[in-house]
């Protein structure tokens, strides 16, 4: 059986704009992403069905077993998802989660209160795009419901808060792997002088989307600046509507479990804490032991570039079951409710799981059809250097739209914007290294196929593309303005005019959502 590839061919592109134009118009995403896979799988096995059926097969199979052996990276995200899912209805079966509303409504005055605080757990927590999105959704959760918050307004909360926030953390996944990235490219490139680390901090204000998005979700979270799709789900929330009904239960959400009187704050707070430590010790853990293994010597920069999120998150996940269940014991919670929750809460998060796989499976063969390749391959015409930057910034963001993946972005486009700061300018180097990082995670932050989208919407409790199409808007205006601030600094090879004009775009824009708002709208 031969695999084509498509990596200078449009066609390419077929299968993740069907499956996201499907999902948007449809807004039935495991049909979408089902017929994006399909068209894709022909297009590889030059449109032969029995060809094609084998394929897929393999592809299926390999989400679970891959060359010989357990694929230990999607098994153990997976079953991060359903210790999650238990850990979640445990605490909801306390007693505890009811437990911290009602001291929230002591503490936190109003709603406006209760998004800030979101934010800030989203920001404190940054070791992990996945850890943040499905953890601070276990906290915040009812925190918003109690003050009748959209789901759809909490994923956009927890998704605008975990890739932007480790793209410019150094220590945290996302960090150690840019960090690596560069390192590599700046040695290929002969900037021996400048430490990787160093460029990767000097980047952070050039990386103008992770910036605005962060400070665009302050606005909204402080002065409700609700758009769109996303004005409906909060008037619908105010009516106590806090997601779509009729599109039943969505990701991560438990319904009608019973739940205890007994409940308290610290039967949510020590669970998800321990969760965190335990996370954070087995990250640093099996990093130590990549670089020991390699006679490297230990720096913790070092070691989350080593580390394996995926084993990390499930093994502190089990830890947090473990706490979670004793604390359930000793509150003396019946075993049946203790089992209906177990089963419950893993049940709850098979929605998210069947999309993951899908989104999986679509990545795979958008990978096999080399769809970045090609969307890189457009970057290699005759464009003004003073154009540059914005070109890649849009192209990495195309990239990362289309494929469902920012790291995959980042290992496409980095190289590749490395080489044309090479031939023209290397002082701008480090700029168009940050474009790309910043295209990316607004690519990324758009997609129905990414990951990080997903989960962020299981974390929320929040129907997938619901969360798409109303964070859309708000994603958009901070790609404007982080394009504005890129082809100014194009232009002047200035990182901090072009900071101020996008700082210029940005209140510009907060005018805009501002006259877009009814004038009875209350924080």
């Amino acid at each position: 059986m031969t695999v084509l590839s498509y990596a200078d061919s449009a066609l390419s592109l077929l299968p993740p704009v069907v499956a996201i134009l499907l999902a948007i118009f449809t807004r039935r995403v495991l049909l979408s992403l089902g017929l994006g896979i399909l068209i894709g799988a022909l297009l590889l096995n030059q449109w032969s069905v029995l060809d094609t059926g084998v394929y897929l097969g393999q592809r299926v199979l390999s989400l679970v077993w891959d060359d010989g052996a357990f694929n230990a990276w999607n098994l153990y995200i997976l079953g991060f998802l359903v210790l999650l899912g238990m850990i979640t209805a445990l605490i909801t079966v306390s007693g505890s989660a009811r437990a911290f509303a009602n001291w929230a409504r002591q503490h936190i005055r109003n709603r406006r209160d209760a998004k800030l605080l979101t934010m800030f757990l989203g920001c404190a927590v940054f070791i992990d795009d996945y850890f943040n999105s499905l953890v601070v959704g276990s906290i915040a959760r009812p925190l918003t419901d109690r003050y009748y918050i959209s789901r759809s307004k909490l994923a956009y909360l927890l998704d605008s808060t975990a890739a932007p926030v480790c793209v410019i953390s150094p220590v945290s996944s996302w960090g150690a792997y840019i960090i690596a990235l560069i390192g590599g490219i700046l040695t290929a490139h002969g900037f021996t002088e400048t430490g990787h680390l160093s460029a990767f901090v000097q980047m952070i204000p050039m990386n103008f989307y992770a910036l605005f998005a962060l400070a665009l979700l302050l606005c909204v979270a402080y002065m409700e600046l609700d758009i769109g799709a996303m004005r409906k789900h909060e008037l619908n929330a105010r009516k106590g509507n806090l997601y779509d009904e009729t599109k039943g239960l969505p990701p991560g959400a438990n319904a009608d479990l019973p739940e205890a009187e007994t409940g308290q704050v610290h039967g949510l707070f020590l669970p998800i804490g321990v969760l965190v430590v335990a996370t954070f010790y087995f990250m640093v853990s099996s990093g130590a032991d990549a670089l020991a293994a390699e006679s490297l010597p230990f720096t913790i920069i070092g070691a989350f570039e080593k580390t394996d999120v995926g084993s990390s998150l499930f093994f502190g996940a089990s830890i947090g079951l473990v706490v979670t269940l004793l604390l359930a014991f000793i509150q003396k919670i019946e075993a049946k409710m203790i089992l209906k929750a177990l089963t419950s809460g893993a049940r709850s998060m098979l929605p998210a799981i069947y999309i993951l796989m899908f989104a999986w499976t679509i990545a795979g063969i958008i990978g096999s059809l080399e769809t970045g390749k090609f969307m890189a391959s457009l970057a290699s015409g005759n464009i003004p250097f003073a154009l540059l930057p914005a070109v890649l910034f849009i192209l990495a963001g195309l990239t990362a739209f289309s494929t469902g993946t920012s790291w995959g972005t980042f290992g496409i486009m980095l190289p590749i914007a490395a080489d044309m700061a090479m031939g023209s300018h290397s002082s701008m180097m480090l700029p168009m290294l940050a474009a790309v990082l910043s295209g990316a995670v607004f690519g990324d932050h758009c997609s129905p196929i990414s990951d990080t989208t997903i989960l962020s919407s299981t974390g929320a409790g929040c129907h997938h593309i619901d969360h798409v199409l109303t964070q859309l808007p708000y994603a958009v205006l901070v790609a404007v303005i982080s394009l504005g601030g890129y082809i100014v600094l194009g232009f002047t090879e200035s990182v901090w005019l072009g900071l101020a004009s996008s700082c210029v775009l940005f209140l510009l824009g907060l005018v805009w959502l501002k006259w877009q708002q009814p004038k009875n709208t209350n924080a």
